[in-house]
């Protein structure tokens, strides 16, 4: 079961997705509210055209009520995913990233993957935190006519708030993909 942060957390991106996903990132008003998570998290706005996937995410999870302690908000998913692998190999913090395969993703967890053909590891991601990679908030776990799945809800995918349906195997864990695998998921403990 879901706690509350994980349902607010899942509402947010929810509303969000709700109210933006038909518009592009150069209209408004997600042009405005792109802006918003950007200034809102403490950083300069660069305009609509830099990657906003990242301040996305932390914009959510600060408005779902993190503190920068935390999470490392970040305009860059690989920094904040080096940070969950850290508390995860400390076994602190309210936000842990694991390897696919070794944890079941839950609504209120954020799945990392590879973007732009790349093929980064969960051992690369450990040991840096400047490469280009993805993620997106879990919003619901189910079963459908394909099988076991997790939908996600992220930014800046196809310019656009959008949801997509991430396949689960038969035991629940992130099915492996060639193209821009998966390379983590970060529980939410919180």
């Amino acid at each position: 079961m879901a706690t509350a942060f994980c349902t607010k957390l899942a509402s947010i991106a929810e509303d969000q997705h709700t109210r933006f996903h038909l518009i592009h990132e150069t209209d408004e008003p997600l042009r405005s509210q792109i802006k918003r998570f950007w200034t809102e998290l403490g950083f300069a706005f660069p305009g609509v055209k830099e990657a906003w996937s990242a301040v996305f995410i932390s914009w959510c999870v600060k408005q779902a009520g993190a503190t920068k302690s935390e999470f490392l908000f970040a305009p860059m998913h690989a920094a904040f995913v080096r940070k969950a692998i850290k508390n995860a190999a400390a076994k602190t913090g309210m936000f842990r990233a694991f390897e696919i395969g070794t944890a079941k993703p839950e609504v209120g967890d954020i799945i990392q993957n590879n973007r732009g053909g790349n093929a980064f590891t969960f051992a690369h991601a450990a040991a840096h935190d400047d490469y280009p990679s993805h993620s997106a908030i879990v919003v619901e776990t189910g079963t459908d006519n394909l099988g076991r799945f997790a939908l996600t809800i992220g930014g800046n995918e196809s310019d656009s708030v959008r949801q997509k349906r991430v396949p689960l195997t038969a035991a629940g864990f992130v099915a492996k993909r060639a193209k821009d695998p998966y390379i983590c998921v970060i529980k939410d403990l919180k």
